[in-house]
């Protein structure tokens, strides 16, 4: 760097904030960027030496304010923090450029080169990685879990303004070209200041669809491709005689649309329209994009030396597609583009005429439409292979082969959409179903033993239980109209876009049987034919689930109809565990050991049966709900438990993080392969330590115990959260279609869905659900074993799931701010109680400070992490405002003082603001 000159992401925080700037000068005034910039500089001096005292001070200044005044600071701050954001993307994406050119053609750290290379260092053959790679599977699947705070108008202008940051830097640009990106970024930004930062009304679920597609389309359709050609290139530069090819492992996957768990407005009518939405997209990129490679492949009849075969293929065609013939046939690889399109073009158009009818004769495709990814694959692959033959291999390497890779991973579906229920829906379609049928006049109230053995007798026959008309009640007309209409999907439409079905709050085997059961009456399970559709899917979430799923899934596995059901699946058996709603019940030390255990527990029952578990990690954004980096997280998984075959729920603001921009999406989808091949082949001679395990339990536990003391055993806390949070406010922000809770209950913590519990205490800067209870746990081990700090700390050194999970709890207490969360418990109307619950957290987060730094042997949090710190630090004199600002505002809201839809609308806009700044929501 130059002296005198600031750094990169300095020029572009100062270009965006005084573009910010001279648009509030515009639009509101000298008066009201002085305000500001008061508020901004007083915050900044509030945080060299933070105090209550002074805290209070700052909030009575903006007390005074009226509620115009308040909402122009929010609107400033949130605007500031978003563009900030985009800055610090920027930045990363600068970092990840460097760091390749610096190393070029050293591979950098967390690649799959260098995870191929450490294979190499270990005595892994090339043949083995790949013929391991066949039979691994990623899968990213993007739920609508309503944490992403920001409109999808506010994306759509911070993508417009990176791509012009982007164009300034790294293309050559003349003066006039350089003027009009900057000139692009200016009228972004003014138009985001005169835009709605929140949504009017709550998005629909279609709504959620095509949010979730604009991604893949604008990201992803670019990014696979690249992916994996800088994998094979890998492979060749590690083995450079190695002649094989690499499997596609990666897949994407949805819940929007499927998702109906807690969710009325997931119907099976709209499950069946988000599916054609998907496909609708997927067909029509394909479509742009073998056009223009039919444009370029204009090689001529008489320059080539066609195999018999492609001629063939060609006459096939001709039959099928005669207007196509009539071109001449002179140019045949355009011949094959020009039937591959109208194969799309006659399958966009049967979409929009199919009506999806469950029956026994199912609608008949017309000719030349595609039914599922083979469909398409082939004559692709056809092409690519021809080229290759007659010599033009560089377009069949390129452009073709990175086509087959996109129809590889998104066949003609798009997203695989996964369907999610309720256990209990289940049951009530159940009940009523043995009722009306004769079975059983009760089954409810049956004991688990007696459902289940009931329901492995209704399994063992082969008569029809459910009629064609249904005559039930509503509710489980729905449920049984679900698996219907997704045997239609699977029959008429595409076979590869739907294949899993999870059971939200599983606790007892009977609960996957009657799944299997439904799933038989619409026949996506024939055992006589050896078919079963859908990988039916416990999901463990609570404590007791996650500490008896061997026992529960044991049941199941000695029974012939849920082994026929598994043969037909190749003995695989997927288990998803659920990191956020065991983190609410026990806290997040015992959660992440809870599932930690499980997983080890069901990968050695699934030895000893002679079957493939393979786990699906429901993760959330923030620490509470399981986040933290994905390629971590892998690594820290049990050993032997990953084998190369695993799902990852991608939800809410991590998507567009993630996701949003290319060159940060394809360094994430290289760390998630690298993270895969290390933990596909682990490092024999490091085993796992009972003792250390021993200890981690025992630390669970006592974590539990002081979690469970202050959240549900202490009976003001539930007005304590209530009050000193904005959990009612939040449930009012329309950032999703999804309820806030479960049924309609307005009390009880237990209700409470896990993405508000968590967004609530980050909002307050309490960011509580990441770290309560790890301080004492740490503290009374160290108190009562000589040895304990050193132990611990060898154990971080050591053990990837200790030094993942203390890393996490560091980054998250290193968002909390007991200064700021003290002035959030004055509004607890009993001062006692705030007194009293406030003075336990924060008691509890100066121990859980104190030991994490004396473990990771740091004098600060995030000592080792400058970045991340430096981040933080910056951010904070700005969502402290934020943060003071809300305080107000919830404290007029409360008291019923003013224009309270102004004022819920100013809490709503401060709850965008510092999730932005805090980079996190649920």
């Amino acid at each position: 760097m130059t002296p005198g000159i600031p750094d990169p992401l300095t020029q572009d925080i100062r270009h965006l904030s005084t573009l910010l700037g001279d648009v509030v000068r515009r639009f509101a005034g000298q008066e009201a960027f002085d305000l500001e910039e008061e508020i901004r500089l007083a915050s900044r001096e509030l945080r060299r030496e933070a105090s209550v005292e002074d805290a209070r001070e700052l909030y009575a200044r903006l007390d005074r304010l009226d509620v115009p005044s308040l909402r122009l600071l929010i609107r400033a701050f949130s605007l500031y923090f978003d563009l900030i954001n985009l800055a610090e993307q920027q930045a990363r994406v600068r970092a990840l450029r460097a760091r390749i050119t610096e190393r070029h053609p050293e591979p950098i750290g967390e690649s799959p080169e260098a995870a191929l290379r450490e294979l190499q260092a270990r005595g892994v053959s090339p043949d083995t990685i790949a013929e391991h790679l066949a039979e691994a599977m990623f899968v990213a699947v993007f739920t609508a879990h309503p944490s992403e705070a920001r409109r999808r108008t506010i994306l759509e202008k911070l993508t417009t303004i990176a791509e012009h940051l982007d164009r300034l830097e790294y293309v050559r640009l003349t003066p006039s070209e350089r003027e009009i990106s900057r000139s692009a970024i200016a009228q972004e930004v003014e138009t985001f200041w005169l835009t709605d930062t929140i949504r009017n009304d709550r998005p629909s679920v279609l709504d959620e669809v095509r949010n979730g597609t604009e991604v893949v389309e604008t990201t992803l359709f670019a990014v696979i491709p690249r992916v994996y050609r800088d994998l094979e290139r890998a492979f060749v530069r590690v083995w450079p005689d190695w002649k094989g090819t690499i499997a596609p492992l990666l897949r994407f996957g949805s819940w929007i649309g499927g998702d109906r768990d807690g969710n009325p407005f997931v119907t099976h009518r709209v499950t069946a329209d988000a599916m054609r939405l998907q496909q609708e997209s997927i067909l029509s990129h394909y479509l742009t994009n073998i056009d223009r490679l039919g444009a370029r492949l204009s090689h001529s009849k008489q320059f080539l030396k066609l195999s018999p075969e492609f001629v063939e293929s060609l006459r096939v065609d001709a039959e099928c597609f005669p207007e196509i013939a009539a071109c001449g046939g002179l140019e045949p690889f355009r011949d094959k583009c020009r039937t591959i399109a109208e194969r799309l073009r006659r399958t966009r158009d049967w979409l929009h005429s199919l009506e999806l009818r469950w029956s026994d004769r199912p609608a008949e495709r017309p000719v030349g439409v595609l039914f599922g990814r083979e469909d398409l694959r082939q004559p692709i692959a056809e092409l690519a292979e021809e080229l290759s033959r007659v010599g033009a291999s560089d377009i069949a390497m390129g452009a073709v082969h990175d086509l087959l890779r996109l129809v590889e991973v998104f066949g003609v579906h798009l997203l695989t959409l996964d369907i999610r229920q309720h256990s209990l829906r289940h049951a009530q379609a159940v009940d009523e179903a043995f009722r009306k049928a004769g079975v059983h006049a009760d089954y409810l109230n049956l004991s688990s033993d007696e459902k289940f053995d009931l329901l492995a007798q209704e399994l063992s026959r082969s008569r029809p239980l459910i009629p064609t008309r249904l005559d039930m009640e509503p509710d489980n007309v729905e449920v049984i109209q679900t698996f219907r209409t997704v045997a239609a999907i699977l029959e008429q439409q595409c076979p590869d876009a739907i294949d899993t079905y999870i059971i939200s709050n599983t606790t007892e085997p009977a609960h996957l049987l009657e799944v299997l059961l439904l799933a038989r009456e619409a026949r996506l399970f024939q055992p006589e034919k050896g078919i079963s559709r859908l990988q039916i899917v416990p999901l463990f979430e609570a404590l007791e689930p996650l500490q008896t799923a061997v026992p529960i899934m044991q049941k199941l596995l000695a029974l012939p109809v849920w082994q026929t059901h598994l043969k037909a699946l190749n003995g695989v058996q997927e288990v998803m565990i659920g990191y956020s709603d065991s983190n609410k019940e026990s806290g997040p030390l015992m959660s992440a050991w809870a599932l930690y255990r499980a997983q080890c527990e069901l990968t050695a029952m699934a030895k000893e049966y002679g079957i493939t578990v393979q786990f699906f990690h429901g993760r959330g954004g923030a620490v509470g709900r399981g986040g933290g980096p994905a390629n971590r997280a892998i690594l820290a998984q049990p050993q032997g438990t990953v084998g190369g075959r695993l799902r990852i729920t991608e939800q809410g603001e991590m998507i567009a993080d993630r996701y949003g921009h290319p060159a940060i999406a394809e360094r994430h989808l290289e760390q998630v392969l690298n993270a895969v091949l290390r933990s596909s082949f682990p490092d024999e001679t490091q085993t796992r330590n009972p003792g250390w395990e021993t200890i981690a339990g025992e630390l669970a536990e006592t974590a539990r115990k002081a979690y469970r003391a202050l959240i549900y055993d202490t009976p003001e806390f539930i007005r304590y959260f209530e009050q000193a949070t904005p959990i009612a406010e939040i449930s009012q922000v329309r950032i999703g279609s999804r309820p806030a809770r479960r049924g309609s209950s307005i009390a009880g913590i237990e209700q409470l869905r896990a993405i508000p519990w968590v967004f609530s205490w980050m909002q307050s800067r309490h960011t509580l659900p990441g770290w309560y209870g790890i301080g004492s746990a740490l503290k009374s081990f160290a108190e009562n074993h000589p040895d304990g700090i050193s132990t611990l700390r060898q154990m971080y050194a050591s053990w990837p799931f200790w030094q993942t999970f203390i890393d996490n709890a560091q980054m998250i207490l290193a968002k909390a701010d007991m200064t700021i969360a003290r002035l959030y418990a004055d509004l607890v109307a009993e001062k006692e109680i705030a007194e009293a619950i406030f003075g336990r957290i924060e008691a509890e987060y100066r121990t859980s400070v104190e030991m994490i730094c004396r473990i990771t042997d740091q004098k600060t949090l995030l000592e080792r992490v400058p970045v991340l710190a430096h981040s933080i630090r910056q951010r904070n004199p700005y969502v402290d405002p934020l943060s003071f600002i809300q305080l107000v505002i919830l404290k007029r809201l409360r008291s019923g003082e003013g224009d309270r839809e102004g004022l819920l609308t100013g809490v709503l806009e401060s709850i965008n603001g510092i999730a932005a700044g805090l980079k996190n929501t649920g």
